[in-house]
């Protein structure tokens, strides 16, 4: 999807949030359960952002239909090197309403893990903030 490895390349967050549907549902390469919600996803690709060091996407592949998308892509975690995959499904609208997350190797997905993890009580403040459950 163009328009979101754009926005993901420019540092737009704003753009990236717009681009997702109401009810996307965002899987994690370090979480089992799936969260489900724009303003949960916002939060973790906000802080994604952040964690992620010389984050660049290498190639961009698309299903017939153009509603499946995977953009493949490098970064860092600290001194962990690691690539990885997000997959991305759109709706009928446009807006990507699955994104699912796949890195590697293991040490970087632990990395990333933890890096997330000590941040996980903002993203979640976050989250609820810009939801308006707070």
């Amino acid at each position: 999807m163009r328009a979101f490895r754009e926005a993901v390349e420019a540092g737009d967050l704003d753009a990236v949030e717009a681009l997702l549907a109401k009810d996307v549902v965002f899987t994690s390469p370090a979480v089992l359960k799936p969260y489900t919600g724009k303003a949960i996803t916002a939060a973790i690709l906000r802080t994604v952002a952040q964690v992620f060091e010389d984050f660049r996407y290498e190639r961009e592949l698309a299903g017939s239909d153009g509603r499946d998308h995977a953009l493949v892509f490098t970064a860092r975690v600290g001194d962990r090197e690691l690539s990885g995959c997000d997959f991305i499904h759109v709706n009928e609208d446009g807006r990507i309403d699955a994104l699912t997350v796949m890195v590697r190797p293991l040490s970087g997905a632990q990395a990333l893990a933890a890096a997330m993890g000590a941040r996980f009580d903002e993203i979640t403040k976050e989250a609820e903030a810009r939801s308006g459950t707070s």
